[in-house]
């Protein structure tokens, strides 16, 4: 065959997701409105979140209770989630989304209450992490299904997912910072006020927002029970392996992978640091995660995503086990900057699989699978290895977490290659990847 008959062949058979650049989305009036919100609101919870970490150790001086309020938040998703998953899947889910955004303002004045007018106490903070865990089941699961709403061009999906990673990293590079500064200057409790009134861009801007009329669902799904559309979503993960093996890698990874976010306030401590430090160290973690989103949107395909998994994971690994030796603020900086690279790579990469893959009526369902993963695993890791940092010292509670991650990477690159086999004739399906023969043209 000839090469140019065989360029043709190739290009009659490959569809890639071409764009004019990955900031074309913002041509999309929707989508420009939910980031710009979403962008205020994201500062003010990484500023929230900061200041929550640093105020618990700084009451407590203990590992373990940070460990227990930080879980109070997370822990809820385990059980919540899947239900969230649900309801994204049934009803308007810009309604949802306003409604939690208003019930996380409420959340956020709370804390800034008892904070502000010095009443806080342990308990309080364990009750309010617990309603933000509620909160955050139902606004997770529902923003990820609905920012494929959003994109009425679907080839746009790969560059929306990677502009919503890049959103959470540059709030997480700049939220941090502010946090330090203002803990330094006027107290936690102002970062907490502040994070209220960031709801109302992100409420504001949902309500600009035309939705699409939606379709209308078959009869026997309106008259399926929510527990019996729970069943279905968890039914067809459990039965899809190209689905199910990514949810069940990321959960088990996290359980180990997450927990050094937790201990760091224990580590600024270590170092002699204050809350300046700690907002400095988050921002520097956010740098690598941008760098890594900006990395995955210049991708055109899904294609070839599983091998960035692998190398993420095990990259993460090493760093985390090298992050257990270090002992000084700068090398810290540059270590977790890497660590956070990583951890963006593996999660984005998964994420924009799991939304190309899965069938539609059962997104919120599955993207609520895949939030609880990281945010459910998350907890039981922290609970771990706050009780552990008690115990044998930060130092090897980091070491042991990071060999645990080297072991589940491992796992993972021993089942790639089924996974791969299993995920192919879906990537067919939908023109991701040519068959075969135009593979091997292709290859020459």
């Amino acid at each position: 065959m000839s090469s140019s008959l065989a360029n043709k062949k190739v290009t009659n058979t490959i569809q890639v997701n071409e764009t004019s650049g990955i900031f074309a989305i913002f041509k999309n009036k929707n989508y420009a409105l939910y980031f710009g919100g979403q962008f205020v609101s994201l500062v003010g919870t990484w500023m929230q979140t900061v200041a929550l970490s640093w105020f618990t150790f700084t009451l407590t001086n203990s590992p373990l209770m940070l460990a227990v309020v930080g879980a109070s938040s997370q822990l809820p998703s385990l059980v919540v989630m899947p239900f969230a998953g649900v309801f994204a899947d049934r009803l308007d889910r810009k309604k949802v989304i306003v409604i939690v955004q208003i019930l996380a303002m409420i959340q956020a004045s709370l804390l800034a209450f008892v904070t502000i007018t010095n009443q806080v106490q342990v308990w309080h903070l364990i009750a309010l992490g617990v309603f933000a865990g509620v909160v955050s089941a139902f606004d997770m699961p529902t923003r990820s299904a609905f920012v494929f709403d959003l994109v009425e061009n679907k080839k746009d999906l790969p560059a929306a997912i990677a502009m919503n990673s890049t959103l959470m990293n540059v709030t997480r590079l700049i939220g941090p910072a502010i946090a330090g500064f203002i803990v330094a200057a006027v107290g936690t409790g102002m970062c907490f006020l502040l994070n209220a009134a960031s709801y109302i861009a992100v409420i504001w801007a949902l309500l600009l927002i035309k939705s699409q009329p939606k379709a209308e669902a078959p009869k026997e799904k309106v008259e399926a029970s929510i527990l019996g559309e729970l069943k279905a979503g968890l039914e067809y993960v459990a039965n899809t392996r190209s689905v199910r093996q990514l949810i069940v890698h990321l959960a088990i990874f996290g359980i180990g992978g997450m927990a050094y976010a937790m201990l760091m306030p224990v580590f600024v401590h270590k170092i002699h640091g204050d809350s300046n430090t700690l907002g400095y160290l988050m921002s520097g973690s956010a740098v690598g995660s941008l760098g890594a989103t900006l990395l995955l949107a210049s991708r055109k395909s899904v294609v070839g995503l599983g091998r960035w998994i692998t190398v993420s994971s095990f990259a993460f690994s090493f760093l985390l086990i090298g992050f257990s030796f270090v002992n000084s603020f700068w090398p810290a900086m540059f270590v977790l900057a890497a660590i956070g690279a990583c951890m963006m790579l593996q999660m984005a990469s998964i994420n924009t699989i799991l939304q190309t893959i899965v069938e539609e009526d059962k997104r919120g369902r599955v993207m609520s699978l895949f939030t609880m993963a990281f945010m459910g695993a998350a907890p039981i890791g922290s609970l771990g290895a706050g009780a552990l940092a008690d115990k044998i010292g930060l130092s090897n509670t980091i070491l042991g977490c990071g060999i645990y991650c080297l072991i589940v990477s491992f796992m993972f690159y021993r089942a790639l290659p089924q996974w791969r086999k299993d995920t192919r004739p879906i990537y067919i399906e939908k023109g991701l990847l040519i068959a075969e023969e135009e593979a091997e043209i292709l290859a020459h």
